[in-house]
């Protein structure tokens, strides 16, 4: 397929995307006062749907997802290799409910920010790490306490297709000061939406979700290592 016609695709995905964007935030703002907290998050969840699906249909990306039955029923930490914003939007979909990870400069872009903030995410400030990782403990605690699950991306950006980064200890770490287990997700999303590209490719995104790590006496370092071990197994590479 030449990259002209990708590019008349992914121009279309991203016009329906910003519209979706636009429309749902705005009557998630004028209705937010009216929803459960449930409500609430099975609307974050519809927006990801219809940005998946709408995907789907202009650029031809799909996904199957392995290992459902691994998603434990209370709070835990989830680590996954990070490759494009494609499986942030899953993870939402997936993961309920979940409080999401995020610079807090995005709650500041018009529409999808506010509404976002709404949904109580861990807003954190990236030019100071020590002061985020300390931010990250704090809030990340207090929401896995109150019934959230946490999707962290320990290699600390994105990577590209085939590729996996040295992880670090903040997931784990989280995942023992709140006594909850840690669950792994590998995936191949960079093949259909790589990253820092305007282009979507078409391309069956495989999902695959490990078993829970359960803390017991295990180190952070051991618990970083198995999960890391295990998503390096678990990718599936083109």
């Amino acid at each position: 397929m030449s990259k002209f016609f990708l590019g008349i695709r992914s121009a279309l995905f991203y016009l329906g995307y910003v519209f979706i964007t636009i429309v749902m935030s705005t009557f998630f703002i004028v209705v937010y006062g009216l929803l459960p907290p449930r409500g609430r998050y099975n609307f974050a969840s519809t927006w990801c749907f219809c940005v998946l699906q709408w995907l789907r249909i202009t650029c031809g990306v799909s996904y199957e997802v392995r290992g459902l039955e691994n998603i434990p029923q209370g709070p835990a930490v989830y680590l996954s290799n990070h490759q494009s914003s494609w499986e942030t939007l899953l993870f939402y979909r997936l993961i309920f409910p979940m409080s999401p990870i995020l610079k807090k400069e995005l709650l500041k872009i018009p529409f999808w920010g506010w509404a976002l903030w709404l949904t109580r995410p861990i807003a954190i400030d990236r030019s100071k790490p020590r002061e985020a990782g300390k931010s990250l403990l704090l809030q990340g605690v207090r929401r896995l306490k109150d019934g959230n699950s946490i999707v962290i991306f320990p290699e600390g950006t994105r990577s590209r297709p085939g590729e996996i980064r040295r992880f670090s200890r903040s997931g784990a770490t989280l995942a023992e000061a709140a006594g909850v287990p840690v669950v792994p997700i590998a995936h191949n999303a960079g093949y259909a939406w790589p990253p820092r590209t305007f282009l979507k490719f078409p391309h069956k995104v495989t999902v695959e979700i490990g078993k829970p790590i359960i803390i017991y006496d295990q180190t952070v370092n051991e618990i970083t290592e198995r999960a890391e071990t295990w998503i390096r197994g678990a990718v599936v590479v083109q």
